[in-house]
C-alpha cells in the first residue's frame, strides 16, 4: 500500500462525528438522554473545526514546498 499524507483535519472530522454517533448510540439504548440541541452544534462545531485545522495544514505545507523550490532554484 503507497504510504500517504497525514491530514489532521480529517482526523478531527472523523473523530468528531464518531463521538456524535456514539452520543446518539447511547441516547438510543437509553444510556444517557441527549438533547439534540446539543448535538448538532458539537457535530457542526466539530467540522468547522476540522476545517480550520485543514487550511492550516495545507498553508503550512504549502509554505514548506515553496521554501524547498526556492532553495533548489538558488
Amino acid at each position: 500500500m503507497r504510504r500517504h499524507e497525514f491530514q489532521p483535519g480529517r482526523l478531527l472530522a472523523g473523530l468528531v462525528l464518531t463521538a456524535a454517533g456514539v452520543l446518539y448510540l447511547l441516547d438510543a439504548a437509553g444510556e444517557t438522554d441527549v438533547p439534540w440541541f446539543l448535538v448538532v452544534p458539537f457535530g457542526v462545531g466539530g467540522l468547522v473545526l476540522s476545517a480550520l485545522v485543514g487550511m492550516v495544514t495545507y498553508a503550512v505545507r504549502r509554505d514548506q514546498r515553496d521554501r524547498i523550490i526556492e532553495s533548489k532554484d538558488q
